[in-house]
């Protein structure tokens, strides 16, 4: 079954991301139940008791890197694993709208176990429309003092990943996973700094 990522990799790819840095740090949200079910997430849907005990992992983690900047969607599970690590490196994130999931309309809460990325959801945003918000929402992002930790969500690393002409391996989608990305000229890639077994890959 075509799930949509082909699409959603030309889009990012017909114009990509260019930051002036030459390296940054994301990190998905920590799991929510919506998650380990496996269905469309509205903003408000909180952390697990496990997405609480992965952001305080990851904030463990990222402590010891040289971050200036936390940039961070205002969906409440991103928002509130920002908050946590950002209060080990004793820096205030930054909030921005723009870098919420995107937005599956009339589908939310029904299963996403079976989500094509090309669909056009009523009251949701198009494939195009997510790929565009995605892409001005991340420079925006990366523009503030380097280096920039992004707290965000599944959908927003498959965008960031294409933007950059990286392969976004499943292994790198786990919840509350750090990752560092990093320019050797021309060429990005990604190294995680922490693999967590829970939570799997399942969407934003």
């Amino acid at each position: 079954m075509n799930d949509g990522l082909d699409q959603l990799v030309r889009l990012a790819a017909a114009v990509p991301l260019a930051p002036a840095c030459d390296h940054f740090y994301f990190l998905r949200h920590g799991q929510t139940e919506g998650n380990a079910r496996r269905i469309f997430q509205a903003v408000d849907t909180p952390l697990s008791v496990l997405g609480l005990q992965q952001a305080t992992r990851a904030a463990e983690l990222l402590a010891g890197e040289p971050i200036r900047s936390v940039v961070c969607s205002d969906a409440k599970r991103a928002f509130d694993t920002a908050h946590t690590v950002a209060a080990g490196l004793r820096i205030a994130p930054l909030v921005q709208t723009s870098l919420r999931e995107r937005n599956f309309g009339a589908l939310i809460g029904t299963s996403s176990a079976s989500l094509n990325w090309a669909c056009e959801p009523e009251g949701g945003e198009t494939l195009a429309q997510f790929v565009a918000r995605k892409r001005a929402a991340l420079e925006v992002a990366l523009a503030h003092p380097a280096p920039v930790l992004v707290v965000a969500h599944g959908g927003s690393l498959y965008v960031l990943a294409a933007l950059l002409g990286v392969p976004a391996d499943l292994e790198l989608l786990g919840n509350a996973q750090p990752l560092r990305f990093e320019r050797n000229g021309p060429t990005w890639r990604v190294k995680p700094l922490l693999q967590h077994v829970e939570g799997g890959a399942s969407l934003a």
